[in-house]
């Protein structure tokens, strides 16, 4: 895989030291937001590998399927009033030794798997089209098939009320099930839809925007095989992970994904010989670059300037040449519309650069 370091320079030895099991309990996660101050669950060393759990805050909508003995007791010991200002379960932080505000965090996502064959979306209250719905929220239960990694709809439900209590738990047996989506199978891509460090800001950031921190990009390609780079912002970086999916188009538009908890191994390797301003996403096809804001606009600008920032720091294009090659060759697409500061992000295929010094090859 080609990873990107700084005008020739090698890149840091990353054979992994130790694995490290984090599971996810109520001592282990914290409820809806990024804080510098939290203590750290566990300490890493640069190189190492982690095996953790992400639970999703969804499970309650399903939660004879969804939630094992595990999983209840984080909704059961984490009381409401401690799950603010945002909704996820967020598993950390993990402090990684050495880590200083300016170095960059990349992180191997290497395996994702699904906790249990089943998850939810719900068009929900934010969900973009909320109102020409009537103001109505359905859930509708999926089905995972893993030897086909498919996902098929089991069963819908109208939401009673309005959904509002992160880790709500539902009684399906109290509320009418229909079938939905007969015969339609989606393709399954599971991935993590929160991730993040800690921004240096005092206090709960919450984990619904996303921003320069990571947070809640709701990228469905942070999945297996891709390589994500954090900008760290306080000592140790105290990175997190939450929000797993097995499903989302770009948009997510009804509010949800297909929500589901994940088994997450990744491997976490500090950098210290480059620096970008965003949360950088490397596939092995393309470079991927997001842009933030609560007007799509301006994330528009964000994300073109960002990228423009890549072709010429990072791949030796001149301005002009990397403002030409982007019109022509880049891809522009709504990455979510419905967590309040919303998302574009830009792809660059990587083969079509010739070989430079600025890119090395690494086994």
């Amino acid at each position: 895989m080609a990873l990107i370091v700084n005008k020739g320079e090698e890149r840091p030895n990353s054979i992994p030291s130790t694995i490290h099991t984090l599971n996810a309990t109520p001592e282990t996660v914290h409820w809806g937001y990024f804080d510098p101050d939290i203590s750290p669950v566990l300490t890493v060393k640069s190189g190492d590998l982690i095996q953790a759990e992400a639970i999703t805050h969804h499970a309650g909508d399903a939660p004879e399927l969804m939630m094992d003995e595990a999983v209840t007791r984080i909704f059961n010991e984490i009381p409401e009033e401690d799950r603010n200002p945002g909704v996820h379960i967020m598993t950390g932080p993990i402090f990684v030794e050495d880590a200083k505000p300016g170095d960059m965090l990349e992180v191997r996502y290497l395996q994702m798997t699904p906790r249990c064959n089943y998850g939810s979306n719900l068009a929900a209250n934010w969900g973009h089209l909320y109102e020409e719905f009537g103001e109505k929220e359905r859930v509708t239960i999926y089905q995972l098939d893993p030897n086909a990694n498919t996902a098929q709809a089991l069963y819908a439900y109208d939401f009673p009320g309005k959904y509002m209590t992160p880790g709500t738990v539902t009684h399906c047996d109290k509320c009418d099930q229909e079938p939905a989506l007969p015969g339609v199978r989606v393709p399954a891509r599971p991935h993590l839809g929160t991730a993040g460090v800690a921004p240096d800001v005092a206090g709960r950031t919450s984990s619904i925007p996303p921003g320069l921190h990571g947070g809640n990009i709701d990228n469905w390609r942070i999945g297996a095989g891709a390589v994500m780079y954090y900008p760290v912002a306080v000592d140790g970086a105290l990175f997190s992970i939450g929000d797993p999916h097995v499903s989302q188009g770009d948009g997510e538009l009804s509010g949800t994904a297909i929500e589901a908890s994940l088994d997450v191994l990744f491997q976490i390797v500090l950098r210290k010989d480059f620096e970008f301003p965003s949360p950088l996403l490397e596939t092995p096809n393309y470079w991927i670059v997001h842009g933030f804001n609560e007007d799509l606009n301006l994330a528009m600008k964000g994300a073109s300037l960002d990228m423009l920032g890549l072709l010429t720091d990072h791949i030796d294009l001149s301005r002009d040449d990397a403002y030409s090659l982007m019109s022509v060759a880049a891809d522009f697409g709504v990455t979510q519309v419905v967590d309040g500061t919303q998302g574009i992000h830009v792809r660059i295929p990587r083969g079509i650069f010739p070989e430079r010094g600025t890119v090395k090859d690494v086994e």
